[in-house]
């Protein structure tokens, strides 16, 4: 990683990229490669979600209950463990820059979604879930870049671009898992793994750093754990009290990422190909919010109005999840659920503005373990309310379980939001 630190693009200490040295010609083209970073990686995260309670089914012979169960710890075992490497892979990324630090990321994505493929036991899914929680920094490292050349005034339509990435990954990761599921449920993993790798190859090609070495930090154990991490944002004010609102907005997510797949199955009876398409449908709506609202809402409501609306939506979308008696109206829902995107270019661009650019890194990483602990605690117990609300003997025979106590998440969330803008810390921001 020395070596990549001192000799950034492969140009030598002699000629230093663009943004490098503080120009913004090639942000634009940086800024691609990101958005594409992203785009891959959700794509292979998406592509496995509509075999997965199949996959889990053939490796332990158990019903869609237990199975979303068994789902849930592995979903654990990748959160819990990028909840711990989150705080290094951020600081390492402000001490050797982000191109090496994501690089390495999507080169073990690619080797984990190989070695999940050939999986031949269900512990050996739990193996390969904490390697790729070790190594899953690219979200964490692409938002440091985004931070890194965007000025402050255009932070949040860029960081919109990450749910852009995400929500058109989503568009195409489960679509094309739902048809590639037909092949068998191993397939999509092998064609992640090899979209990862091919990501990788195009970015050392083309992909200039960041973080000029004038503006990198020494690696300091004290801030590249949790504890510390957030010790060392105690400095700026708001900042950890956005950290505590995200975490019941993150939290509310993990019923979506959880038990989707097998709430479908179960209420709708709906198919690997229906589970596939109705992914793609709610991967549009975040991607249209936030490839198009974020650049046309935020400018002009501010990210503390374009927070609350997104806010609302999001509960009201949860609550029909919940409750719909038909699978027509779930495409409702995604709908009323697209305005959600406008929430987390909102919040990190409150945040970023008020840390220096040497820290960036650092808050992304206080983000990703913030988001990271949601992703913790979220699986088991979202997995685990669908599974004790669908088994047999259940008092109350009700799937929706996971959404209900999603849309408390989010109130609460809009709660500590509201208290931190209003009068508080960041009132004047957004």
């Amino acid at each position: 990683m020395n070596d990549s630190a001192d000799h950034d693009n492969g140009r030598g200490e002699g000629m230093p990229s663009p943004l490098a040295s503080g120009r913004r010609p090639g942000a634009g083209h940086a800024l691609v490669f990101i958005f594409v970073t992203l785009l891959v990686d959700t794509i292979g995260l998406g592509i496995i979600l509509p075999v997965m309670p199949k996959l889990i089914q053939q490796l332990t012979g158990e019903g869609l209950d237990k199975a979303a169960i068994y789902g849930g710890w592995l979903a654990f075992s990748y959160s819990f463990t990028q909840f711990l490497c989150g705080p290094v892979i951020g600081n390492l990324s402000d001490h050797f820059g982000r191109r090496p630090v994501l690089f390495f990321s999507l080169l073990a994505f690619g080797v984990d979604y190989i070695f999940m493929g050939f999986a031949p036991q269900l512990w050996l899914l739990f193996v390969g879930r904490v390697i790729a929680g070790v190594a899953g920094a690219s979200f964490t490292t692409g938002m440091a870049y985004i931070a890194d050349i965007s000025p402050p005034e255009r932070r949040a339509q860029n960081f919109g671009l990450v749910g852009m990435a995400f929500g058109v990954g989503f568009i195409i990761g489960p679509s094309l898992g739902g048809v590639l599921g037909h092949f068998g449920p191993r397939v999509p993993f092998f064609v992640s793994a090899g979209l990862a790798l091919c990501n990788l190859i195009y970015g050392i090609a083309i992909l200039p750093e960041s973080l000029p070495r004038d503006r990198r930090r020494p690696f300091s154990w004290g801030r590249a754990n949790i504890i510390g991490t957030f010790v060392n944002l105690r400095e700026y004010p708001g900042v950890l009290a956005l950290l505590f609102a995200l975490s019941f907005w993150a939290l509310s997510h993990q019923a979506l990422q959880n038990t989707w797949s097998y709430f479908m199955m179960l209420k709708f009876h709906w198919d690997e190909l229906a589970v596939g398409a109705s992914l793609g449908g709610l991967g549009l709506a975040i991607a249209i919010a936030q490839g198009g609202l974020t650049r046309v809402l935020i400018p002009r409501w501010g990210e503390r109005l374009s927070a609350n609306v997104g806010m609302m939506c999001v509960a009201a979308a949860y609550l029909l999840f919940a409750t719909a008696p038909y699978g027509w109206l779930i495409y409702l829902g995604m709908a009323i659920y697209a305005p959600g995107g406008l929430v987390m270019p909102s919040l990190q661009t409150l945040m970023t503005r008020a840390v220096p650019a040497n820290a960036q890194g650092g808050l992304q990483g206080a983000v990703a373990s913030t988001v990271g602990m949601a992703a913790v605690v979220g699986p088991p117990l979202m997995t685990g309310l669908f599974g004790y609300f669908t088994r047999a003997g259940a008092p109350w025979h009700f799937p929706g379980a996971p959404y209900v106590f999603a849309t408390a998440l989010v109130l609460a969330s809009q709660f500590l939001f509201r208290r931190c803008t209003v009068g508080g810390a960041l009132a004047k921001s957004g």
